[in-house]
């Protein structure tokens, strides 16, 4: 009984990095959308090209700050949690 339960904690917890990890893909198509629009910008007025790449470039770095917060919460997941989990199983079975 114990070792299914040891093994649920392991599967939820990788299946909680799995799912952090889609949260990845939200910068990507964020930033694709942000520089097609400075493309654009910077292409129906040239002369504008270091205030839109500036603002461009500020803004891609917030977005990419959701994918980097997702991986930090995934390593957690998988590296931290499981052991952190089985110990307060264990503590709380007598073992």
């Amino acid at each position: 009984m114990l070792e299914l339960a040891i093994g649920i904690i392991l599967g939820c917890c990788a299946l909680g990095a799995g799912a952090a990890m889609i949260a990845g893909i939200g910068p990507g198509i964020g930033e694709g959308n942000a520089v097609a629009a400075a493309c654009e910008a910077i292409g129906r007025q040239p002369e504008s090209k270091g205030d839109v790449t500036s603002t461009m470039l500020m803004g891609c770095a917030v977005a990419e700050t959701t994918g980097l917060y997702a991986l930090v919460i995934a390593i957690l997941l998988i590296f931290v949690a499981p052991r952190m989990l089985v110990n307060i199983l264990m503590d709380a079975v007598g073992k």
